[in-house]
């Protein structure tokens, strides 16, 4: 089996990355009753930090907080689950319309425009699936970095893009479109 090309095809798998965007979602759900998180730009940073764990654990220590329950695994020291690019306000994946349509086709999300701003809902469906998503050993670690995610970054979009400006400025300095590396 050559890894690579399984790791290549997984990043290619719409599938893997909307059932993360579903246990990232869910868990900024469990303690707010409106259940959303308003606006792409808040989504796409929340999910920067939770697929690259080691800028979790820099966001983390920037915070002053215990990098104890990011239980960062070895080789997740050298490589993340997909590529994020350089966007105009951080980091982004040119695909989340792709997946959070996927989510809307299936009947486990909903999405609604609030001005300018898109904001996401779980249906319960999307709940119940997130939960069981989220008790599979192969979601464990996305499950407990989302709940970090919600204690520690649970703040508005501004103040989070800010935020990852500040604690990673060798993102600023990288080309629009150009991969942030690992």
């Amino acid at each position: 089996m050559d890894i690579v090309k399984v790791v290549a095809d997984l990043d290619q798998s719409p599938e893997l990355h909307a059932a993360r965007l579903l246990i990232l979602i869910d868990a900024f759900y469990k303690d707010d009753p409106s259940g959303a998180i308003e606006g792409l730009t808040k989504l796409a940073k929340l999910d920067f930090l939770l697929r690259y764990p080691v800028m979790l654990e820099r966001a983390l220590e920037a915070k002053g907080q215990s990098i104890r329950e990011v239980q960062l695994e070895s080789h997740e020291r050298h490589s993340v689950e997909s590529e994020m690019v350089r966007y105009r306000f951080g980091p982004w994946d040119h695909r989340y319309r792709e997946f959070l349509n996927l989510l809307v086709a299936k009947g486990l999300a909903s999405v609604t425009i609030e001005g300018r701003k898109v904001v996401i809902f779980l249906t319960e469906q999307g709940r119940s699936l997130a939960r069981q998503l989220a008790a599979q050993e192969m979601f464990e670690q996305y499950s407990r970095r989302a709940r970090l995610l919600k204690r520690h970054f649970d703040i508005g979009a501004v103040n989070l893009m800010r935020f990852i400006y500040d604690t990673f400025p060798e993102i600023v300095t990288l080309r629009s479109n150009e991969a942030i590396p690992t």
